[in-house]
């Protein structure tokens, strides 16, 4: 599953706009910013959210599951739980 973070994360890396990522996914900017706004893993149509992975591969974004390995090679950036709080 994607997460909302993922998505943002990935439009800051390419540089671009949700407006965007709407184009090259085909997608309308309103359901890249319901994707955005989801808590946790972006819920709604899996041809919609498919769309958009496929799109963010297309563009060079790589992204990784929880617990994965990375086997793409390049630059990035990984997120994970904090060790303490802040």
């Amino acid at each position: 599953m994607i997460t909302a973070s993922q998505i943002r994360a990935a439009r800051a890396l390419l540089g671009i706009d949700q407006k965007t990522l709407a184009g090259m996914a085909g997608v309308s900017l309103p359901t890249i910013q319901r994707m955005e706004a989801s808590q946790g893993n972006v819920k709604g149509v899996v041809d919609s959210l498919t769309k958009v992975v496929d799109a963010l591969n297309l563009a060079g974004i790589e992204l990784i599951g929880e617990g994965a390995q990375s086997t793409g090679g390049g630059r990035g950036v990984r997120l994970r739980e904090p060790a303490r709080k802040l």
